[in-house]
């Protein structure tokens, strides 16, 4: 009879183990487990989720004052911008490769594609940003002898600074959750968790990688729209001043 119940146990047991080892709370447990291979994803995703938001407000800044000096381009930037944000990000990856003539396992072709998404919604931020600067301010710059181009830089663009990096929070903490699709693909990056996670869904679902690639993706979008808040606050000294 013990040998029996001995019998019975062990699978009862391996069961629980199981279960609880397939748990959503699982998550930290199989973080410690995989920990120097998730830190390397992390930071991955990190650099693909910032440089491509660096890359395209410089580019955005050009383009924002070209659609802000002249009023004709505006409608035009501004539906070209809007119909390349619409492409959907696992069709832009595949396509960059071939129309820029890459491997198709470039590592370049996530960057570059984030990059474009990053600038399509930038150009009207910066647009909309510079257009806000009241007009009695830039004739009073004009007016005490600063030329266009170091009027836009020591007055027009520090005042549309606050318009700018909140456009800047939508697109970081946008790119964070892009750059997860591009795990699909086989790019090294936190999306890699949610593949592994329906990859090991066999029988049932096996959920400790997609949660902990949910906690750190929401976590690390907190801390970069931290860090611009805190870019924010000190490129605008003078808001506080205006707060007292």
């Amino acid at each position: 009879m013990s040998s029996g119940l001995a019998a019975y146990a062990v699978p009862h047991v391996a069961h629980v183990v199981e279960a609880a080892s397939s748990s959503p709370w699982a998550f930290f447990s199989y973080f410690l487990d995989n920990r120097a291979r998730t830190l390397d994803w992390f930071w991955a995703h990190t650099w693909l989720s910032v440089v491509p938001v660096l890359v395209g407000l410089l580019l955005a800044l050009p383009l924002g004052w070209l659609s802000r000096r002249y009023g004709f381009v505006y409608p035009p930037m501004m539906s070209i911008t809007g119909v390349l944000y619409t492409v959907p990000s696992i069709a832009l990856f595949v396509l960059i490769p071939p129309l820029l003539g890459l491997d198709p396992l470039s590592p370049l072709q996530v960057p570059i594609a984030l990059s474009l998404y990053s600038t399509a919604l930038l150009v009207r931020v910066v647009a909309d940003g510079l257009a806000a600067v009241p007009q009695d301010t830039i004739q009073a710059a004009t007016a005490v002898g600063f030329r266009p181009v170091n009027r836009f830089f020591k007055v027009e663009l520090p005042i549309a600074v606050p318009v700018i990096t909140a456009g800047l929070r939508v697109a970081i903490v946008a790119n964070v959750s892009i750059v997860a699709v591009a795990g699909t693909i086989g790019m090294t990056n936190l999306g890699l968790l949610f593949d592994e996670g329906f990859k090991l869904s066999v029988d049932t679902p096996y959920y400790p990688p997609i949660v902990l690639g949910i906690v750190l993706c929401v976590l690390l979008a907190l801390v970069l729209d931290a860090v611009v808040l805190v870019l924010d606050r000190a490129l605008t000294p003078w808001r506080r001043a205006v707060e007292r």
